[in-house]
């Protein structure tokens, strides 16, 4: 009784059971239209935020959050541009890295490689490379022992395993005999010491990791040519890289992995954005049947609306008895959305188990269940665009309605 007289009159309209069966039916699909949409919406987002985290967290295995090199020049000093570095704000860890472009091979098979010289104690402070290896250790690669892990996809194409030899061909130049500019490769053979698989086609197909004294061997250098950088938070870590960078001298160049991985979270960032596109269509589809909805319940409710404007309400009166009517189906239909959809997506895993589904083959994807991450922006986001729309679509109803001139209406009753 304490209720506002328009928003108590649509309350009764929306509540009301002598509707005519056919806005009835529509009014129930068009709620259901709006959980549906709001559910699968919430569901999706999620399961995608989970595939990039999961992408991001396999593509940092290998590579740290940020790195600094000299343009491809060594660094012959890592161990004091470390010691400069410890201290920074979020860093956790720094290790130095040698990349070189090469060629595998062992008869009748042969590939291309990244050779990626590195020191076994310090790796463990930037990536989880120890943790990915399949066969051997990652300390096994001693100094001047010419021992080499392989990616499982680069071991597979050339038919090796551990304790098999590879032979390492790097390109070369400046040496005795050879013609003025003239390039000559460098050959050596490697002992296969450990496989990896950190589920990656770019790091298992083309990664090769030899000891970082090896690898400056390999190319005539004096010292890694960069350093890697690992901090707490990597969504951090590009301010945290630049803000390090301060305390060292100039003539590093700095790249974090937002830069090196830029491709891939452009390509997650536009797919997300469409797949948001589409599925709102769900909503708005629901959204315009409320509007259909509501243009019928006031057809059906002209007397109604004249006797209520005969008796003194106002034409901004009815216009709030029908917006009532319309937002409340929204809010309900957002409300039921909201919770299937959180239901749904922080019980992925246990869904798969319990209903006995395998959507992500384990013998084909390196991904055995769907991963789901739930962001409370996402949902708070998509119940908010929701409840926008629904609000928009009983603007014209209801302005049709607060039209509705008494004596027309009744002039045959």
């Amino acid at each position: 009784m304490f209720q506002p007289v328009p928003v108590f009159v649509g309350l009764r309209y929306s509540l009301a059971r002598e509707h005519s069966f056919f806005v009835s039916f529509i009014t129930w699909v068009s709620l259901l239209g709006v959980a549906l949409g709001v559910a699968i919406l919430i569901v999706v987002l999620s399961v995608m935020n989970g595939l990039g985290t999961e992408l991001r967290d396999r593509l940092l295995s290998m590579s740290a959050h940020a790195s600094l090199n000299a343009g491809g020049a060594s660094i012959s000093d890592w161990p004091q541009v470390i010691q400069e570095l410890k201290g920074a704000p979020g860093l956790i860890g720094a290790a130095p890295f040698l990349d070189t472009d090469a060629m595998l091979s062992r008869q009748p098979a042969m590939s291309g490689a990244i050779i990626r010289g590195i020191d076994p104690d310090m790796e463990a402070q930037v990536s989880t490379i120890a943790e990915s290896m399949r066969e051997g250790k990652l300390n096994d690669l001693e100094p001047g022992k010419n021992r080499i892990v392989l990616g499982r996809m680069l071991a597979y194409q050339l038919e090796v395993g551990v304790g098999d030899t590879v032979t390492v061909m790097t390109p070369g130049s400046g040496q005795a005999g050879a013609a003025d500019g003239a390039i000559v490769p460098v050959l050596r053979e490697f002992n296969v010491s450990g496989v990896f698989e950190v589920g990656l086609q770019e790091h298992d197909s083309v990664l090769a990791l030899v000891n970082l004294q090896d690898a400056e061997a390999l190319r005539g250098l004096s010292g890694p040519t960069g350093i890697r950088l690992k901090f707490a938070d990597v969504l951090k870590a590009p301010a945290l890289a630049r803000q390090a960078a301060l305390r060292l001298k100039p003539g590093l160049q700095l790249r974090d992995w937002t830069q090196d991985n830029e491709a891939y979270f452009r390509a997650i960032r536009i797919e997300k954005t469409m797949m948001t596109l589409i599925l709102m269509l769900i909503v708005a589809v629901a959204v315009f049947n409320i509007a259909a909805t509501l243009v019928m319940v006031v057809s059906d409710k002209r007397t109604d609306i004249a006797i209520l404007r005969t008796l003194g309400m106002s034409p901004r009166g009815v216009l709030a008895v029908f917006m009532t009517q319309g937002v409340l189906i929204g809010w309900v239909g957002t409300a039921i959305g909201v919770a299937l959809g959180l239901a749904i997506a922080l019980n992925v895993p246990f869904l798969e188990q319990a209903l006995d589904l395998h959507i992500m083959d384990p013998d084909v994807y390196y991904i055995s269940t769907i991963p789901s991450e739930t962001r409370s922006a996402d949902v708070i986001s998509i119940a908010l665009s929701a409840l926008a729309l629904t609000f928009v679509a009983t603007i014209y109803p209801a302005l049709q309605a607060a039209k509705t001139q008494p004596a027309e209406a009744l002039r045959y009753e």
